[in-house]
């Protein structure tokens, strides 16, 4: 018997024969996998924190809440995913905030090569009464229409944030600095009304986002949202802040100085209280016995003028005058005496005896 193959069954078992077998069922398997994985790419578990809008060849179709999904696959239907209508979102606006360009330029920028009107009032907003203030706001925010979310796409935080911005620029404008923060502490005892007011300031911008919000949807432009809460967090600028602070510094320095100037009045009033007590204390004791001495001194006075008016002692005048006139005399150095009827002739007193 001969041993040898027949030369078709040889070229039929080669290498690169085998080779592209496998290779053909490898392609077959991955086509077929493919073709399953493509079957099935739009049946998902949906997640409780999410829910999809099917589109049906572009078109809304239909809503699926938490669950399993059933869907065609692309191009078919197309599935999108959104938050649950319980969820709330959180968004920063960025457009408030002052842009990196402004804050590199705040460092090198001086007195001879001032900022540019753009990069100096970024992130500024002018309150009503021409201050300015810095505002960073996060919105929460929920998705209240997912049709109009969806058809909206990519411009919906864009648009909101527009809106955020321009709720944020008339409420300022509306408002003065001292019901958006506390920059003037010295007034708050007097206005008792500022704190409420700051404490409104997070419900308005409430409300005037979502009147905007449902303006747009009522022109049918809805971005189909609504802000649930939105947390505003209020500053200054840095220039602002060192000049509020020097003033604070020079008013409760005034205070001060104003406290102690009072004190000092205050102790000079004591005094002066108690030394006009005592002098009025003195001049009521010396008026006193200024009163008794003349009291005593006038006395005999009063004693001759009453006799004299009465007639009831005539010799009174001259027994005073007898009593009086050496005293008087006698503290002179030297007495001349004129007679009053003859001045020609001098009464020249003798010896003391």
């Amino acid at each position: 018997m001969s041993d040898e193959v027949p030369r078709g069954t040889h070229s039929l078992s080669s290498p690169w024969i085998q080779a592209g077998r496998l290779a053909f069922f490898a392609l077959y398997a991955v086509t077929v996998l493919a073709a399953l994985a493509w079957a099935f790419s739009n049946v998902r578990q949906i997640d409780p924190q999410n829910r999809a809008v099917v589109l049906h060849f572009g078109a809304l179709d239909r809503i699926q809440n938490a669950g399993l999904l059933l869907a065609w696959p692309q191009p078919f239907e197309q599935v999108v995913l959104l938050p649950a209508a319980d969820r709330v979102i959180e968004r920063r606006v960025e457009n408030l905030l002052r842009s990196s360009e402004a804050i590199k330029a705040d460092r090198v920028a001086t007195f001879a090569t001032p900022l540019s009107d753009a990069l100096a009032g970024s992130g500024y907003l002018l309150t009503g009464d021409a201050g300015v203030v810095q505002l960073d706001v996060r919105v929460f925010y929920k998705v209240t229409d997912p049709y109009d979310f969806v058809l909206q796409g990519e411009h919906v935080l864009p648009a909101l944030d527009r809106l955020v911005t321009r709720s944020a620029v008339a409420l300022t404008a509306a408002r003065d600095l001292d019901t958006i923060l506390v920059a003037r502490p010295e007034l708050l005892g007097a206005d008792n009304q500022a704190a409420e007011r700051r404490e409104r300031l997070r419900g308005d911008l409430v409300q005037g986002i979502n009147k905007r919000l449902a303006e747009l949807k009522a022109s049918g432009q809805g971005i189909g949202i609504e802000v649930a809460r939105v947390d505003v967090q209020s500053s200054l600028p840095d220039p602002a802040v060192s000049a509020f602070n020097a003033v604070l510094t020079a008013s409760q320095q005034a205070d001060k100085a104003v406290a102690n100037a009072r004190t000092e009045a205050e102790k000079l009033t004591q005094t002066a209280n108690e030394q006009a007590d005592r002098t009025l204390q003195v001049a009521h004791a010396q008026a006193g016995e200024r009163l008794a001495k003349a009291s005593t001194d006038t006395a005999t006075v009063m004693s001759l003028a009453k006799a004299q008016q009465q007639g009831t002692d005539p010799q009174m005048l001259l027994r005073l005058y007898r009593e009086r006139m050496p005293k008087v005399l006698g503290q002179a150095g030297s007495v001349t005496t004129v007679d009053p009827k003859d001045d020609s002739r001098l009464i020249i007193q003798g010896a003391s005896k």
